[in-house]
């Protein structure tokens, strides 16, 4: 009878499932979180693992975790329960929530800040276009226009007034335009008068295009110039190459 109840508890812990697993990197700790058992169990195993001596140094370092949840969708009220768990221990916090889901809010946001907006029309004096993502305007900016986007700017035809990208801090979004002589050029944060800067940097009648270079100032150049400068624009391109 005793070799029989040994054999049943060695079964037993050999089909113990794990789930949170907790792995190093040079950057700090990355902890995997499983998506199918409940909130509560991940929270009791968070409590053990993180109670072994080897993750509280009382006296060292900060160490970032980054949490990855997979198909799990955490509340604000579930990730602040889990970020004051790991910041109990002294030395770790967490560096970010990395999840498979998001909310349809969320999702509707997102597609709004990536997707390009078409606008066949002239901006006249006094007119304001401000939309979510990506301006695609096919026809003219005139002196006193305005357009304003989240992304950037392509404009087919002629920017004589103002132009604002990234108006919500996008400092990587662009100005593009087949005739570049703009009243005044806005990214992000960063704005320029340009009618000096345009006489300096005048190209061959090609399409150009704005963008804020490495010492953080507003340039002119060649929209073919984009390629190395902003290799992740991509989505421009791709809606005009596949229409």
């Amino acid at each position: 009878m005793s070799n029989s109840f040994h054999v049943e508890v060695n079964i037993v812990k050999a089909q113990k499932q794990y789930y949170v697993t907790i792995k190093g990197t040079k950057d700090g700790l990355t902890l995997y979180l499983d998506d199918t058992c409940s909130f509560s169990d991940i929270e009791r195993e968070l409590e053990i693992m993180l109670s072994k001596r080897q993750y509280v140094q009382e006296e060292g370092p900060l160490i970032g975790v980054v949490l990855k949840v997979g198909n799990r969708y955490l509340t604000k009220q579930q990730e602040g329960k889990l970020k004051s768990l790991i910041r109990k221990k002294r030395n770790l916090f967490v560096e970010s929530i990395d999840s498979n889901v998001m909310t349809k809010e969320e999702a509707l946001r997102l597609k709004q800040e990536t997707e390009i907006v078409s606008v066949a029309k002239v901006i006249r004096s006094g007119q304001v276009i401000k939309i979510n993502g990506d301006l695609l305007l096919i026809g003219d900016v005139n002196p006193g226009g305005t357009v304003i986007a989240t992304g950037n700017i392509f404009i087919m035809g002629a920017l004589k007034g103002t132009a604002h990208a990234g108006f919500e801090g996008d400092s990587n979004a662009i100005i593009a335009a087949s005739v570049m002589t703009p009243i005044q050029l806005r990214i992000s944060n960063k704005w320029s008068h340009t009618p000096e800067l345009i006489q300096e940097n005048r190209s061959d009648g090609s399409m150009e295009c704005a963008y804020i270079d490495e010492d953080e100032s507003i340039v002119i150049g060649r929209l073919q110039d984009l390629s190395h400068l902003r290799p992740n624009l991509t989505r421009f391109e791709g809606r005009i190459n596949h229409g």
